[in-house]
């Protein structure tokens, strides 16, 4: 039984097929590879032109594309296809309120730059400027941007004073109330300053639901003679009070307002 066992096996392996593999089809001679190699980069050398056209696109509201194309020229001594697109994207996206840049290859030798502007949504301290993203994209603005309201806090604050701003700046509008400057000092307590002078004191607890306070109750409330307002506080727990500019006080403003004017 055991002879005969293994009779069975040694012939199963001896009618079991082989695969055959002719590695002369599978191996590709040295030769062939390296004429490949010399073709691939004898065209890129010959298609590799200059560059000569640039098409600069955008809105151009604070860059120009004079400027985007001086950022450019110090890397446009390569090639069509060895120029390093990143390398221009980043020179474009660093000048100033250059938010992004896109750099595509235009067949047969033109560059096209797509320029994204920073939308400034507030100023930040004296010369800074915050984007609607809360970043601030430069820290020396060339121009002092008057109607823009001004945000103040701690470093590392600006996503959250911008996006306080945004969130009540129109109902702001809806009460006929116009920003000056919204501040955060380093205990997180809040205020307000209208463009009229006013100051709105918010704290540092609760202060969407003062904010509510401030927009449903307070401003219909003195809307008739805000301009007597010195400052609301709205640090209670369910009401405000108001320091008023006396009569007297009222009337020397005035008074200057007419001499200035005069």
């Amino acid at each position: 039984l055991h002879l005969s066992l293994r009779r069975q096996r040694q012939m199963c392996i001896r009618d079991s097929p082989k695969l055959a593999i002719n590695w002369r089809y599978l191996l590709v001679p040295p030769t062939v590879v390296s004429v490949l190699g010399v073709g691939f980069f004898g065209a890129q050398i010959l298609l590799d032109h200059p560059v000569r056209q640039l098409e600069i696109q955008g809105s151009f509201q604070r860059v120009t594309p004079i400027q985007v194309e001086a950022a450019l020229a110090p890397e446009l001594d390569r090639g069509f296809l060895s120029s390093d697109l990143g390398a221009l994207q980043r020179r474009v996206e660093g000048l100033d309120w250059v938010e992004r840049a896109e750099i595509t290859r235009r067949w047969p030798d033109k560059l096209a730059i797509r320029v994204v502007e920073h939308q400034a949504a507030a100023r930040w301290g004296d010369t800074g400027l915050l984007n609607t993203h809360g970043e601030l994209f430069t820290n020396d603005a060339r121009h002092a941007f008057p109607e823009l309201p001004r945000l103040v806090g701690p470093t590392g604050t600006e996503w959250e004073l911008v996006r306080r701003y945004l969130t009540f700046r129109g109902r702001l509008a809806e009460a006929n109330l116009s920003l000056e400057a919204l501040v955060m000092d380093e205990r997180g307590a809040w205020h307000i300053v209208l463009e009229t002078g006013q100051q709105i004191r918010i704290g540092r607890r609760d202060v969407d639901q003062r904010l509510d306070r401030l927009f449903e109750v307070v401003a219909p409330i003195l809307a008739a003679e805000f301009e007597r307002v010195r400052h609301v506080d709205l640090r209670y727990t369910n009401g405000f009070s108001v320091d008023w500019i006396t009569d007297e006080e009222l009337q020397l403003a005035e008074a200057s307002e007419v001499l200035g004017s005069g």
